[in-house]
């Protein structure tokens, strides 16, 4: 303890250099620099001396008698200092108030859009498609040089696509709501449809997929300049502008008359190729069916398929054909319209005009999506090589751990020499170099690897909310960007992954997980699945 006689002589002290505390806590200090801030406390008398310990300070300045004296205890020094040289923090204190706004926008929750009057159709989708780098570079890439006059390109699907990429420009600048006025009012000039008003003049509410496939349509005439996407000819496996090498998909219609005999005297079957930009979840069934859809596996199923009347060569007259569709080529982006809207007969009505009406059956789906049983033949004998191919090596793996080994399985493919191992011949190494090739599973899509089993990542989803297919409210649900390093929990008693998303109630953006997402199936009257966007899972 700090005794009295012991403040009497403070030189003894700077010789032993230490000074003792309260409790016989120790400090051990330097006499040649500037070490210490010195003050001294007892019970609640504060402030009996304060200041920078020197080389040359003579402690006898320091009046112990008095505070000991007005003390009715012991003494304590509180010493604040080092005892070594400060160094400089490694990496600078930067506070969020002084960043400038694109920064602070990169560090917290995005940007919401502003609703300028029923105007949610477009904000949701705007979002959802605010996450696609490759359409994004590629609204880049193809205004600034349509925008010339004399391009001979439509001013007006340009300028809506201009104001679209100034429009993500802003989001990106920015953390507060972006008013989309510009982006509006090009919009209902491009799609006069858009711009109906109700008896009082307001905005009506508009269909979001409506929105979704007019916008596709549109870049599709005006994003030719494919040299953002880096990709070669055959890479391309057809496409030839940006809409619809991320969005399109080949299909396979195959069309099979049910009237005819069957052997040389049958119908020929009619096949077709159709370039679609998304697929549709049938959730009603259809008329006379019995089907009760309450996945979304089904009603992609169940909309690939159908009846049709159309006219046979061979009867002479309109006969009942089987329609078949899947997929000859696929899409990095796979966008699935859950189709809860339909148009119903009114016959004893006063105009007999009908009506527009909402499903709000529920429709389970997942995070993830496998597209293998909607695929044509030739596109699954790809997909199952890749997933075969996967299947050994994951063995391998299984097998190499269990028998002790840890080093990771050599993926690359090893060739025997095809000349009993001398290698020597140039015939050998073209045929090592045809066989390698002819082992490359071939790509089923632009843009997607060689080794794609046919399994899409559900992030983002256009929900619907309401009973009213002319109202309600829509909103958009998009993942967000993977950057910390925590382990990510996976949702109870399941191995679904529960991630981070956003969901963007116009200018109100909020934090929510996939457990919510999964939750949006429909059947009553919370928001439900009306569009959810895939992207190829790697």
């Amino acid at each position: 303890m700090l005794q009295y006689e012991s403040f009497l002589n403070p030189q003894v002290i700077l010789n032993q250099r230490k000074i003792w505390f309260f409790h016989k806590l120790s400090c051990s200090w330097s006499a040649e620099k500037n070490l210490f801030l010195l003050s001294l406390t007892f019970l609640n008398f504060t402030g009996l001396w304060k200041g920078v310990l020197g080389d040359g300070f003579d402690m006898s300045t320091i009046n112990f008698g008095a505070a000991q004296a007005k003390s009715k205890g012991d003494l304590q020094l509180l010493l604040m200092g080092s005892a070594t040289q400060l160094a400089k923090p490694k990496t600078k204190t930067v506070f969020l108030e002084d960043l400038p706004p694109e920064e602070i926008a990169k560090v917290q929750e995005p940007s919401g859009l502003v609703n300028m009057g029923n105007t949610c159709y477009l904000n949701s989708v705007v979002q959802c498609l605010r996450t696609i780098e490759p359409f994004r570079q590629g609204l880049i890439q193809n205004t600034p040089a349509a925008m010339n006059p004399s391009g001979g390109s439509n001013n007006q699907n340009v300028l809506f696509l201009a104001t679209l990429r100034d429009l993500y420009n802003s989001l990106d600048r920015t953390a507060d709501p972006v008013s989309p006025g510009a982006f509006v009012t090009v919009t209902k000039m491009t799609f006069p449809a858009f711009s109906q008003t109700g008896a009082q003049g307001q905005p009506m509410q508009q269909d979001a997929e409506e929105f979704y496939s007019g916008l596709l349509t549109l870049a599709a005439q005006e994003t030719k300049d494919l040299s953002s996407l880096k990709a070669t000819d055959e890479e391309l496996k057809g496409a030839i502008n940006i809409a619809d090498a991320i969005f399109g998909m080949v299909m396979e219609e195959t069309l099979t008359c049910d009237e005819t005999l069957s052997g040389d005297n049958a119908e020929p079957p009619v096949i077709k190729n159709d370039l679609h930009r998304k697929l549709v979840c049938n959730i009603q069934g259809g008329h006379g069916t019995t089907t009760n859809v309450t996945h979304i596996y089904e009603g992609i199923q169940l909309g690939l398929e159908g009846k049709i009347e159309k006219n046979s060569q061979l009867l002479g007259r309109n006969a009942t054909w089987t329609r078949r569709q899947r997929l000859a080529r696929l899409p990095p982006v796979l966008v699935v319209q859950f189709g809860r809207f339909y148009w119903k007969e009114t016959p004893d009505s006063e105009d007999h005009a009908g009506v527009k009406c909402k499903i709000m059956k529920k429709v389970a789906f997942s995070s993830t999506l496998d597209v293998y049983d909607f695929c044509s033949d030739s596109v699954r004998k790809n997909l199952k090589q890749s997933r075969d191919e996967a299947a050994a090596e994951e063995e391998e793996r299984i097998k190499k751990k269990l028998d002790g080994e840890v080093n990771e399985i050599d993926k690359d493919v090893k060739m025997t020499d095809v000349n009993d191992g001398e290698g020597k011949s140039g015939e050998s190494d073209e045929l090592k170099a045809a066989l390698a090739l002819s082992l490359v599973t071939p790509a089923v899509g632009p843009g997607l690897p060689s080794n794609f089993q046919g399994h899409y990542e559900l992030f983002a989803v256009v929900t619907h909310k309401g009973r009213d297919a002319d109202g309600g409210h829509y909103m958009g649900w998009v993942k967000a960007s993977s950057t910390s390093n925590i382990k990510t929990r996976k949702i109870a008693d399941t191995d679904v992954l529960n991630e981070d998303w956003f969901v963007f109630n116009d200018d109100e953006v909020s934090p929510c997980k996939t457990e919510d997402i999964l939750k949006l199936q429909g059947g009553g009257d919370y928001d439900m699945s009306y569009l959810n966007f895939y992207r190829a899972k790697k």
